[in-house]
């Protein structure tokens, strides 16, 4: 994509600031939950020993055990180092924001802090951007430089022709992962073909729902005939908004969807959590990492 000077200055001026913001937070309280939350895929050899009672018989090394003539067992250690994919939305609906910021800002805030975290946890970690097809991949690295480029990547993509596909880029990411990873898929799930597709992934990896929400999208504000256009599809209806009809079933609407993820979520050991526009979105993700150790025991 090609930037304007003015709009390069704009988005390092960005990139600083969430730098800023994720590492205070990182630093003083994020990291220390990261890491209790989410372990290593597996274990590590590390070393032999004489067998003791009570050992695991199939962890007995009988070459050793014939060199020594005495039973010899491997001790492991936990495999500390994971990688970790942040999977990111940058489809058409994710520009918007009635606040301050849109959600796709939104969206790098809460990457840029996982991202700090995972290599200050020495976890590489990668970015997929995706909309209705996989956009930008960045394999999972260490170092501060690839954290920046994940933030810039984010807040510099373009959206193709807009719609969400969820099918495309989950089997985008089984292909290029082939161990079970951490992987956070932060969207705000306009896609009604998901629930198939984040089963699949579910099943390989351990994943993480983070839905963006902005609270305009919640009602339909009372002011008469509009114009709405769909940013996915860029499909365009006039609504009547003082109709109160209309505005229930909008409501209702919204209601089932989030009711219907979350349940989905819960039903396939998907962690979930939602973040507004409108908040701060450290303290659901904090509580969410929290919540993991006692769900994972």
């Amino acid at each position: 994509m090609s930037l304007s000077a003015e709009e390069i200055s704009e988005l390092m001026a960005r990139v600083q600031t969430l730098e800023l913001k994720a590492k205070k937070l990182v630093r003083e309280s994020f990291a220390g939950e990261y890491q209790s939350s989410f372990r290593g895929s597996g274990l590590d050899f590390d070393d032999y020993r004489a067998y003791q009672p009570g050992d695991e018989i199939r962890f007995i090394d009988w070459n050793v055990t014939a060199r020594t003539n005495t039973p010899h067992t491997r001790t492991f250690k936990e495999e500390r180092e994971m990688k970790v994919y942040l999977m990111v939305d940058v489809s058409g609906s994710t520009l918007y924001g009635s606040q301050a910021k849109s959600k796709r800002v939104l969206a790098a805030e809460i990457a840029a802090t996982i991202a700090f975290s995972a290599i200050h946890n020495n976890d590489k970690v990668g970015l997929i951007l995706f909309a209705d097809k996989p956009i930008k991949y960045l394999p999972p690295a260490k170092g501060r430089s690839q954290v920046l480029r994940i933030i810039r990547e984010i807040l510099a993509a373009t959206p193709g022709t807009g719609h969400t596909d969820m099918a495309e880029v989950c089997k985008f990411l089984n292909r290029v992962s082939d161990k079970s990873a951490l992987v956070f898929c932060i969207s705000d799930f306009q896609d009604m073909s998901l629930e198939r597709s984040l089963t699949t992934t579910a099943y390989r990896h351990d994943l993480i729902a983070l839905r963006l929400e902005d609270p305009a999208e919640a009602t339909l504000p009372k002011v008469g005939k509009v114009a709405l256009r769909d940013p996915e599809t860029g499909h365009q209806v006039i609504v009547d908004t003082k109709n109160g009809t209309v505005r229930s079933a909008y409501r209702k609407l919204r209601a089932r969807f989030t009711e219907g993820l979350t349940d989905f979520c819960k039903k396939h050991g998907i962690d979930y959590a939602s973040f507004s526009t409108d908040e701060d979105f450290f303290p659901p993700l904090l509580k969410l990492l929290k919540s993991r150790p006692s769900a994972r025991s």
